[in-house]
């Protein structure tokens, strides 16, 4: 079942959408910024519904967060009718923009319309595992599954984005980490090195070391 974020603080329209949203989604509602960010910390969502003003922050701050740390579909719901904060909303990456108050029926239709859209259900087929980004797994042909760190995630990801290109240490550490970060080379490294025991027993056959500069890509996937 699909897991949604729910962000509002208004008491009697969220325990509304948390009845009704129940039914079809694995719903979780947080009723302002700071209960968002804890569930951030434990929960991969499909969709993140966002109410813009929240008593100890803002819609948009969440979000922000959100996609940080996962490809989620976003709806913003908003009293706001302004184009600057529409602007500001597509801006982030919002999928919809659902102005107060609304009806239930077409807030229903928009969640569905995203869904069908947002193809987040990331899988990596690979000869002695497969890769579930999303979910932030990875399940072994023995059916053992492992729980890698985003952080480890992101750097197969960019491995995989820029091959068959190899990436130094310094480009992985600025587009993973971003250069206001205290991390040095031996942070990538011992990335890369949980990276190849987990995804094969051949050390080499997916991530090649490229001495003095970094690592490349070069199992060639099916497209």
């Amino acid at each position: 079942m699909k897991k949604v974020l729910l962000v509002e603080d208004d008491l009697s329209l969220g325990s509304s959408l948390q009845e009704r949203l129940s039914v079809d989604f694995t719903l979780l509602w947080a009723k302002n910024q700071q209960e968002a960010v804890q569930l951030l910390e434990k929960n991969i969502f499909d969709l993140a519904i966002l109410d813009v003003g929240l008593p100890d922050g803002s819609g948009f701050s969440v979000a922000e967060n959100i996609l940080k740390k996962m490809k989620t579909a976003i709806i913003f719901l908003t009293a706001q009718s302004d184009a600057e904060s529409r602007l500001r909303g597509y801006e982030l990456g919002a999928h919809e923009f659902v102005p107060k108050p609304f009806h239930l029926k077409e807030l229903l239709i928009r969640i569905q319309h995203v869904m069908d859209s947002h193809t987040i259900d990331q899988v990596l087929q690979l000869p002695d595992c497969q890769v579930y980004f999303n979910e932030m797994k990875i399940k072994k042909l023995s059916g053992e599954i492992e729980f890698p760190s985003l952080k480890d995630l992101k750097v197969l990801e960019l491995l995989i984005k820029k091959a068959p290109e190899a990436v130094s240490r310094d480009q992985i550490l600025d587009e993973v980490w971003g250069p206001e970060k205290e991390i040095n080379h031996r942070t990538v490294d011992n990335v890369i090195v949980r990276l190849k025991k987990v995804l094969s027993d051949d050390q080499e056959k997916l991530i090649r070391s490229v001495r003095g500069f970094g690592y490349q890509w070069v199992y060639k996937t099916k497209e």
